[in-house]
């Protein structure tokens, strides 16, 4: 029984104000960004995009499922090459007709009627003159339908084996009867793909071997026959040929690489099984780099075996950019004020300091061994690029705190013989190594940096060309890692300026390049301010602020523009509209209890300018925000006692009766009691605990109360402290009983906010009754002195009689039993 008493205590208090709106009002920052959850500054297209789909993402099986080629242009080309005609022609027929201009065109011969887009085609004019090419063409376009059957999950037709199968075999008969190599490849890749398609593995591989291997042309079609093929292997028994097969697909054609790629894994072959049928050193070279692109983990052998095999593969840089991403994503920590995808809720779980110190240690061992195969790789000059190995050798010394070698690589280099996307990266690792100053938060002249920002903003704009209509700000903006310099320009500002700023005390320059970051077109055309933020500049600006460094961005704002990088940054901000900005400053002076300097920027804001409601998750449709009155009495703090629209208390309106209830404490003494008491109850209910909490808070999450305070306005917040100071003061200047005992009551009630913030990162959570932290948080709150002063002083009053039967755990606190420890 005195188990479940203390487990009442908790249930009573802590449970239901934490849960019972998990579901209402949960903060929460967007959802994973697969291409961004890790801060990046070394680009993974800098080797080049050849590879570029197998970029380093532990979020995602492939960094894009886009083939660098086009099979569609390929075969194009190839039939424009053979015909001596347009290959957009080519394409225009054989991969942009509708459907009824196909069902026209397998019917095609030189007196069809064809319509006005089709009627000077030069493909369809060179078919009329080459009898066997028409034949062909005719053939596939009757395979078509077979070889592309849709399929609908409510309607789940099955292909039609038969029909494949006769149509393998009417193709094997025109491959008999034709003499050209370029038509006799294909009608035998239409009959390997009808017999695969049918299951009829063992005659795809015949007619594989027989008639495509051998084939003297040199057409794509052999690599797409190929994968048929391997296919087959596969599905005949033997996944370790197929994975070696698709394997040399994915090295001899780029168009059906990522294919390959899956293909590969789907056969679940071991390396060292793989490797057994391989021929040359390219072989191994092929199935080496696969298994790198297929690995999340730090991968150096798979590194040194490529280049072992093949120095000059372009493989090299893939696999090399691969490596330097997961140090990026291992060693580079997030700035705690612009926390990216996942990291903002998860960081730090689990990672106590030896843990974590033995992990970096792993980490550093692997970025010592990347940085000298860089080295190597510059030294030895056989990769086609050598530069990209200083580059890499740059920066990981910059990652490891070592400026001096950063900088001894960077001066072996000529910036401007650089490929473009070299010499990007060379003034990336410039801009990084000048900024290490500012990133241990020293005293610096920002204007050195001026030029490269400059750059970079050139860079991040050239990617986004122009805002869309009514677009809010979206992480999923990476289109498959294509903005990589506006995620640059934006950890830029975010992880290194911004931090290094609030460093030095400067919080409004930190929200300055906070907003900075976030703005990535040259002309903002929607430019609410909250609306062109990440949640991370949303959530800074919304909790760091005070009317200080309100008051300080308020001058940068109005400051002569010049050449510096301070009034770029203000420049940045006077993009946007005001509204935003003066209804976060009026709320700042709420928080701050200066109600008139509150009303004066509230009344800046245009008066359309809706401000904000907490959606009501749990209401009818007609009923989608959450309202309140915080001048209302409330003995529970739950269910929180939610208003109508009509009756509901805007920031203005509070504001103004505060600042009313403020003077009358001073003008009407008399009474001064009466009015600290509303002016306690209105702030309480402004707290995490009360039904007005977004007049001074953007958002209410269930966790709010397991972090320990850290903003300007949570010992109001979270803390209760200036409704406990005017809870004391009401009570003091009264001599009415019932109302000391009201005033008594809420006192306890705010000790208990302070109590729960003192024990916030405790065991307790479990109920370990032996835990010495969880019963000191126990015994705190039976020792709560207010509590046991209204049991004392007041226990005959009417309101101790209201409360004790509607609050429950006040029954817990003032109960003898638990008193006495039963």
């Amino acid at each position: 029984m005195k188990t479940f008493k203390k487990l009442s205590i908790i249930f009573s208090f802590f449970f239901l104000a934490f849960f019972g709106e998990i579901a209402i009002n949960v903060a929460c920052g967007g959802e994973i960004d697969p291409y961004d959850y890790y801060v990046s500054y070394f680009h993974n297209n800098t080797q080049g995009d050849e590879y570029s789909a197998f970029a380093f993402t532990e979020m995602a099986y492939l960094y894009s499922d886009y083939e660098m080629e086009s099979e569609s242009d390929i075969n194009s080309n190839e039939w424009a090459k053979y015909l001596n005609v347009k290959a957009a022609d080519v394409y225009h027929v054989m991969y942009a007709s509708d459907s009824a201009t196909s069902v026209l065109l397998s019917k095609y011969n030189s007196k069809t009627s064809l319509p006005d887009s089709l009627s000077k085609n030069s493909f369809l004019a060179g078919l009329a003159k080459n009898k066997e090419a028409l034949n062909y063409f005719l053939y596939a376009k009757s395979c078509e339908p077979l070889a592309n059957a849709s399929w609908n999950q409510w309607n789940p037709e099955p292909r039609d084996l038969g029909a494949m199968v006769e149509k393998a075999d009417e193709g094997l008969n025109l491959i008999a009867s034709e003499k050209d190599d370029f038509l006799k490849l294909r009608y035998a890749y239409q009959t390997a793909r009808m017999f695969h398609y049918a299951a009829q593995y063992q005659d795809c591989k015949s007619v594989y071997e027989k008639f495509i291997k051998t084939n003297k042309s040199k057409s794509a079609a052999k690599g797409w026959a190929e994968a048929l093929y391997a296919g087959s292997v596969r599905k005949s028994g033997n996944p370790e040929e197929a994975a070696y097969l698709f394997s040399k697909v994915f090295a001899s054609n780029p168009e059906r690489r990522v294919q390959a790629y899956k293909n590969y894994y789907y056969t679940s072959s071991p390396l060292t099984s793989v490797l057994k049928y391989a021929k040359s050193d390219e072989d191994k070279t092929n199935i080496w780099a696969i298994n790198g692109f297929g690995n999340a983990d730090a991968d150096v052998e798979s590194l040194e075996k490529v280049y072992e095999y093949n120095p000059k593969s372009l493989l090299n840089g893939s696999l090399l950019v691969r490596e330097v991403n997961k140090l990026e994503k291992n060693l580079i920590e997030n700035s705690d004020i612009a926390k990216i995808g996942y990291n903002y809720y998860f960081s730090g779980y689990g990672n106590g300091g030896k843990y974590k110190d033995s992990i970096r240690n792993v980490n550093l061992k692997h970025l010592n061994q990347i940085k000298n195969f860089s080295v190597k790789m510059a030294t030895e000059k056989e990769y086609p690029q050598p530069a990209l190995g200083t580059l890499t050798a740059a920066y990981l010394s910059w990652m490891e705190n070592q400026d001096a070698h950063a900088l001894n690589y960077l001066s072996t280099l000529n910036a401007d013989k650089l490929p473009e996307r070299l010499r990007d990266q060379y003034r990336i690792i410039d801009l990084l190594i000048k900024s290490k100053g500012i990133k241990k938060g020293n005293p610096f002249n920002e204007n050195d940096l001026l030029p490269a920002l400059k750059w970079l903003d050139e860079k991040r704009f050239k990617e986004n060309r122009e805002q869309e209509k009514n677009q809010n700000y979206s992480y999923d903006r990476t289109g498959n890692g294509g903005s990589r310099f506006t995620l640059t320009t934006r950890n830029f500002y975010q992880q290194i300026l911004a931090p290094a700023y609030l460093k030095m005390g400067d919080t409004a320059k930190a929200a300055l390049a906070m907003v900075k970051g976030d703005l990535i077109y040259k002309t903002v055309s929607d430019n609410s301010l909250f609306k062109n933020m990440s949640y991370q500049t949303t959530s800074f600006w919304q909790k760091y602020l005070s009317p200080k460094s309100m008051q300080n961005l308020t001058n940068l704002k109005n400051a002569p523009a010049s050449n510096s990088v301070i009034s770029m940054l203000s420049k940045a901000l006077n993009q946007l509209k005001n509204d935003d900005f003066y209804e976060l400053y009026g709320t700042t002076y709420l928080r701050t209890h200066n109600y008139a300097k509150a009303i004066e920027m509230f009344n800046k804001v245009s008066p359309n300018y809706n401000y904000f409601a907490p959606e009501n998750w749990y209401a009818s449709e007609s009923e989608t925000k959450l309202y309140a009155n915080p001048f209302i009495e409330t003995v529970n703090d739950y269910p929180k006692q939610y208003v109508a629209a009509k009756a509901s208390i805007t920031k203005k309106a509070f504001a103004a009766e505060m600042l009313r209830l403020q003077k009358l404490t001073v003008s009407d003494k008399k009474n001064a009691a009466l009015y600290y008491y509303k002016m306690a109850n209105a702030v309480y209910q402004t707290g995490y605990f009360g039904n007005s909490w977004f007049l001074i808070s953007y958002d209410w999450s269930s966790d709010d109360n397991y972090n320990p305070a850290k903003y300007v306005y949570d010992a109001d917040y979270k803390k209760a402290q200036t409704a406990k100071n005017w809870y004391l003061k009401a009570r003091a200047l009264s001599t009415n009983a019932d109302f000391k005992a009201k005033c008594t009551f809420m006192l306890a009630k705010c000790a208990q906010k302070q109590i729960i913030m003192n024990y916030n990162n405790v065991s307790f959570s479990y109920f370990d009754t032996k835990d010495v932290k969880y019963n000191d948080f126990l015994k705190a709150n039976y020792n709560n002195p207010y509590f046991k002063e209204l049991k004392l002083k007041y226990a005959k009053t009417q309101f101790y009689a209201v409360a004790a039967s509607e609050c429950s755990y006040m029954k817990d606190f003032i109960s003898p039993r638990i008193n006495k420890g039963e």
